[in-house]
């Protein structure tokens, strides 16, 4: 990977935000769903806003009908990953979304963990909750992950629509989590302002998804710097969902520059049409990271791992 300093022609890198089933590329989609027309996939890979987005994500999970399916994107994606020397990463599996099709979760994380045990690539998985479902839908995910927490689960997160869904009613759910040995994720400052993250922070995130929206608010900033909070920045993501208007409006630059530990990650790398290797580039060329700063954003994802051997 280019922009980092010569002795580390091509460093190990690592991903703590990614989700899987936003990792389907068009192509692959289409094997699973022939009857698909390839002008109807383009169509939902292209978003103009948040709730459209969302959409599309739905549309295409929905396409995902058995462990077989979610085992095949699995082992496409550590393909893709293990080319960019990826190292170690956190999948999201979007548990909320499989029970609420009311499938089999159990079978699937079977078949998705075992496609993961092959090196080079660590694997670490993140049970992510949609915070619009509501609350009980929610716990059922926490305990699912409880449930396979010495099966490489290492944490609960929660996803989904921030405004239809404040971390605040979470709390319990969130409590349970940690006290059944999970750190917590959650998405926050995404598409809702720096309130978002103070609550994400009350219910005890670890690490803050997106988060960028701290930018809004010092005494925030202060708080995330002065206690070590990362937050999983997602460049490409923020644009095309439209929550950032213009790409060299991301407030990357700015939360570097005032200290909050941040690391760079793809979100939804087949719908948003990016990879890790593409984000550290924006990063260099649109917002003048030197290759000594990405070195840092890069040794921030092993130092923030959920898993101590990451490190």
């Amino acid at each position: 990977m280019t922009g980092m300093p010569e002795t580390a022609a091509r460093p190990e890198l690592a991903e703590l935000h990614l989700h899987l089933e936003g990792s389907i590329e068009a192509e692959t989609l289409l094997e699973l769903a022939p009857f698909e027309s390839v002008e109807e996939i383009q169509e939902h890979y292209h978003h103009t806003d948040f709730q459209l987005f969302l959409k599309n994500y739905v549309w295409v999970t929905n396409h995902l009908q058995s462990p077989a399916h979610y085992a095949l994107i699995t082992r496409r994606l550590l393909a893709r990953l293990a080319a960019q020397n990826v190292t170690y990463v956190e999948l999201n599996l979007s548990a909320g979304v499989i029970l609420w099709k009311q499938q089999d979760l159990a079978a699937i994380f079977d078949a998705v963990h075992a496609e993961a045990q092959s090196p080079p690539i660590t694997v670490r998985w993140i049970f992510d909750a949609v915070r619009q479902f509501g609350v009980e839908p929610a716990m059922r995910v926490a305990e699912a992950a409880a449930e396979r927490s010495g099966q490489g689960v290492v944490a609960f997160g929660l996803g989904g629509d921030e405004q239809r869904g404040p971390a605040r009613w979470f709390r319990d759910v969130c409590r349970f989590a940690r006290e059944s040995g999970l750190r917590l994720s959650l998405h926050a400052g995404e598409s809702a302002g720096p309130e978002s993250v103070w609550e994400a922070l009350e219910a005890g995130a670890a690490r803050i998804g997106h988060g960028i929206r701290a930018i809004e608010d010092p005494v925030l900033i202060a708080h995330l710097h002065d206690h070590q909070v990362p937050l999983e920045i997602c460049i490409a993501s923020n644009v095309a969902t439209g929550v950032v208007l213009r790409l060299e409006d991301h407030p990357v630059r700015r939360l570097f520059d005032a200290g909050v530990p941040i690391t760079l990650n793809t979100d939804d790398p087949a719908l948003f049409h990016t990879s890790l290797a593409a984000e550290y580039e924006t990063a260099r060329h649109v917002f003048g990271f030197s290759p000594e700063e990405l070195d840092q954003v890069r040794r921030n994802a092993f130092r923030f791992a959920f898993d101590a051997q990451a490190t």
